[in-house]
């Protein structure tokens, strides 16, 4: 699979996400993930699946060295008292040793980058993780973070979909070197499915729409895709979009789908968006 160097990271531009995905049916999709090819696994202490994945990865017989795994801090913790005390209770719940990336899952409302940056940094160096990230931060917020750490910010994981136009927020992530994920890139499927945009572009290549989905986010400079999927016979059909490529005019139609402009996960603790 294809790999974003993002600052020395090298992170496999697709990775499974398991966001609601919990207990049994979680370190399953994990071990056939993984027994599959995968080499990038996404968790979050709020998803409450640490354990679940610990045990799929240590199942599936794969080195551990061959895998890429991110987890992420909820912005609560992200204090002085509660920080280290937080990261080390995730490392016991996944039980496979220090993570290749840890996350501040949201921006703290507390505006202190400077702090975020040195709690990150001290993860770092206490060996609780290779590298550092954000999550759902904006443009202001993540030049704010590159500009107060002295390690360098490996991703910025975010919403992203061709229903999302997040152009600004690619550019400036690749302005820094960071790679941009997306979580939620297949939208909810449905409606995205049945674009023309789409649908043209999986029958010219003899794809799934979802592969088509996929396909635009990773061939993308310094982008990447974390689907998340329940059903194990859609993880070979999402790992198979590394054997074509998109047309200009074909990235281009799917982009545009962008002025719509939707947001899945947008709450009441969410930053102020960019502006398209």
């Amino acid at each position: 699979m294809n790999i974003l160097p993002a600052n020395g990271a090298n992170i496999p531009a697709l990775g499974l996400g398991t966001w609601q995905l919990r207990d049994d049916v979680c370190s399953s999709m994990v071990e056939q993930a993984l027994r599959e090819g995968y080499t990038h696994v996404d968790t979050a202490i709020m998803y409450e699946n640490e354990a679940a994945v610990g045990e799929g990865m240590c199942a599936s017989g794969v080195a551990r060295d061959d895998v890429f795994l991110t987890t992420k801090i909820w912005p609560t913790e992200v204090t002085e008292t509660a920080f280290y005390g937080a990261i080390e209770a995730s490392l016991a719940r996944l039980d496979v040793g220090p993570v290749d990336m840890l996350l501040i899952h949201w921006p703290p409302k507390t505006a202190e980058p400077a702090l975020w940056a040195k709690l990150m940094n001290g993860a770092a160096e206490r060996g609780f993780t290779k590298h550092i990230g954000v999550s759902n931060f904006t443009i202001p917020l993540l030049k704010a973070m590159v500009a107060a750490s002295e390690r360098p910010i490996a991703c910025n994981q975010v919403e992203n979909h061709p229903y999302l136009d997040q152009s600004r927020l690619r550019a400036a992530c690749a302005e820094h070197g960071v790679a941009m994920i997306a979580y939620c890139p297949i939208y909810r499927g449905g409606p995205l499915f049945e674009e023309a945009a789409v649908l043209d572009a999986a029958k010219a290549h003899g794809k799934s729409p979802a592969q088509i989905v996929l396909r635009w986010h990773v061939q993308h400079e310094g982008a990447g895709a974390i689907p998340k999927t329940a059903t194990p016979a859609r993880l070979a059909e999402n790992a198979a979009i590394f054997d074509f490529e998109l047309t200009a005019s074909e990235m281009a139609s799917i982009s545009a789908l962008g002025s719509a402009g939707e947001r899945i996960c947008d709450f009441e603790f969410s930053p102020e968006w960019d502006a398209a």
